[in-house]
């Protein structure tokens, strides 16, 4: 049993949670993820590492309430456990060499995000950062971006707060402005991703995008995540799993992934329902 440390509603949608997992602590690195099961009857999800502290031997996740396994594990308290813990599984985000960076992160994806930003300014390395969500009341780690950063764009698509736009405003910007980077790195929801890769590819600069489609055993066996990759023409099936999570986003079919990602929607959105009755009624 993994026991949870700490526990920090980020906003109305999205936790924080450290769980002791001294194991895992030890390995883990920037890019990775773990598979976990809240209970013996649960299902098993995959969450990307957000942070880990080696010396008290817990590991960091962050995570939307977006399905009914996710509501289970928000309900956990601090002191309390969860069955399964199982990591770091996939490849770490490849940084050497790097020098100069544009992070580009949406919504909860920032919290994966941002383990990269600071171990690339750890590294030396000058680090721009964009982020962005719908609105003011879905931001997360603003302050520690700009710790991490030596410039800091926040977007929200309302105008709530920073600027009015989606993550591709600032960056077009700069790249009209004829900046350069050794590599683009972008990490949330698909379509961002996509979009980001579509403003990215005419400078010719390297875009790595990190996938975390529907997964079920972590180790490449179920090819449930799967992603179809083109290469020199010639198209070829990864596993995001084993494979990444980190991939070349000039490479992805995106149309594909995001058509396959919608597949369980409703029964996603059926079972957070069910389960979010079910705790009002043990609440009563």
């Amino acid at each position: 049993m993994y026991k949870i440390t700490n526990k920090q509603e980020l906003n109305s949608a999205v936790t924080l949670m450290d769980i002791e997992a001294p194991f895992v602590a030890q390995k883990a690195q920037a890019g990775q993820f773990i598979i976990l099961r809240v209970d013996e009857e649960g299902e098993r999800i995959p969450l990307t590492v957000s942070g880990f502290d080696r010396e008290n031997g817990t590991v960091r996740v962050v995570f939307q309430r977006v399905g009914a396994t996710t509501e289970k594990l928000h309900s956990k308290k601090v002191g309390e456990t969860i069955s399964d813990f199982v990591g770091p599984l996939g490849r770490e985000t490849k940084l050497d060499g790097l020098k100069k960076v544009c992070i580009v992160g949406g919504g909860v994806g920032c919290a994966i995000a941002l383990p990269i930003a600071e171990k690339l300014t750890a590294m030396g390395c000058d680090v721009t950062s964009v982020i962005g969500f719908r609105s003011k009341e879905l931001l997360i780690f603003e302050e520690e971006f700009r710790k991490a950063s030596s410039r800091l764009f926040v977007m929200t698509d309302d105008g709530s707060y920073g600027r009015q736009g989606n993550v591709c405003v600032p960056l077009n910007e700069m790249f009209e402005q004829g900046e350069r980077f050794d590599e683009v790195i972008t990490i949330g929801p698909l379509v961002m991703m996509k979009f980001v890769v579509l403003a990215t590819k005419p400078t010719g600069i390297p875009c790595t995008v990190s996938m975390n489609p529907i997964m079920i055993d972590g180790t490449g066996m179920c090819g449930g995540c799967r992603l179809t990759l083109t290469r020199n023409g010639e198209r070829m099936t990864k596993f995001a799993c084993v494979d990444g999570p980190d991939f070349n986003g000039y490479e992805v079919d995106f149309d594909e992934v995001m058509a396959r990602s919608s597949i369980y929607r409703n029964f996603e959105r059926h079972a957070y329902e069910e389960a979010c009755n079910l705790f009002k009624k043990e609440v009563e």
